[in-house]
């Protein structure tokens, strides 16, 4: 598609970005070693993750459940109540298709649409293509709408989608680009398409994870790409806006939008290294988790802190953690009650 199109076979990156690669590189490297000698600890990153993506996908798109039912939703299985808990098991349910069937999933048309309905559950036009043009808009705390991109017309989405799909699989085959390149092009060409009326930037992170996977790069499921991505939003929509002008046209520049999807990578395998780096298998892994992120703290912090960083770990064992390390005299409370605040010593 347009991004494959627009560069040619003798792409030059800039320096910014291959030091960016060669870094994903080297960390791809020590996944592979944590994956071997630290299974215990992975899997609890594992949960933690599952859990923060779910969430962060959807409260990007507005859509939040109370935090308490959060758990049993994305880890215990629970049946949905309400249309919120229905779109959080919906996005469970197409990650556990990724997680389980990622060597077999094909970047496809029909993946795409199968992302999109597991992920919407089967309401309205879940797995459809739109068929209405669209636009992306911008509301401004005045009041006033600005139309930010214009996507493809609606009438030419199945046969852009197939065009995307076999440019990209060319490009690997061909290894025309390196291939975090071709999925970030994969990504702004899906996003500039925008084939579904709604959930495109859901099935957008759906659809990174799984190419992800397929080229080896494993972060994805140990620390949240989602949450990453959330925190990051006003870099994620700057970089989207800029690298897609002039995208009809095959004129615009790819690269603002491949320096910032590298750049959320990089930033997973550093988590992921200060995580699971830092971790020996002797105790509990959850334990040691819940102590790590306690002692990379600046400043003051509470009990609700850590429990945000921390999904899936209930407040009784992030209590019990607290207790241990003032009684190791690393931490220190500083008041009473709930909301007390406590700070390294």
């Amino acid at each position: 598609m347009n991004s494959f199109r627009k560069v040619g076979k003798n792409i030059q990156l800039p320096l910014s970005a291959v030091w960016m690669m060669n870094t994903v590189s080297e960390y791809k490297g020590k996944e592979e070693l944590f994956a071997k000698q630290s299974p215990q600890i992975l899997n609890a990153l594992v949960e933690m993750a599952m859990i923060e993506s779910v969430e962060s996908s959807n409260r990007i798109e507005g859509v939040t459940i109370e935090r308490k039912r959060l758990k049993p939703i994305v880890i215990g299985h629970s049946k949905p109540r309400d249309r919120s808990e229905e779109e959080l098991s919906g996005y469970r349910k197409a990650l556990d298709l990724i997680h389980k069937k990622y060597e077999s999933l094909a970047i496809s048309s029909e993946t795409i649409k199968e992302l999109h309905r597991l992920s919407r559950l089967d309401v309205g036009d879940a797995g459809q293509w739109k068929k209405k043009n669209n636009e992306i808009i911008k509301k401004h705390p005045n009041g006033r709408i600005e139309i930010v991109f214009t996507p493809l017309e609606a009438d030419k989405v199945s046969d852009a989608i197939k065009q995307l799909c076999l440019a990209y699989e060319d490009s690997l085959a061909q290894s025309s680009y390196p291939p975090l390149y071709a999925i970030a092009c994969l990504i702004l060409d899906f996003l500039s398409i925008h084939p579904f009326r709604d959930g495109n930037g859901r099935v957008s992170r759906l659809l990174t994870l799984l190419a992800l996977y397929q080229n080896g790069y494993g972060v994805g499921k140990y620390i949240s790409l989602e949450r990453i991505v959330e925190q990051s939003k006003e870099a994620y929509y700057e970089s989207l806006n800029k690298s897609s002008q002039d995208w009809h046209k095959s004129k615009h520049d790819v690269m603002p939008w491949v320096h910032y999807f590298l750049s959320a990578i990089v930033s997973a395998y550093r988590e992921f290294e200060q995580r699971a780096g830092h971790l020996k298998p002797a105790r509990g892994a959850k334990t040691q988790i819940i102590s790590q992120v306690i002692l990379n703290q600046l400043g003051e912090f509470s009990i609700s802190d850590i429990e945000q960083e921390c999904p899936g770990v209930s407040r009784d064992m992030i209590r019990v953690v607290f207790r241990q390390l003032q009684d190791e005299k690393k931490i220190i409370c500083l008041g009473k009650g709930k909301s007390a605040k406590w700070k390294k010593k």
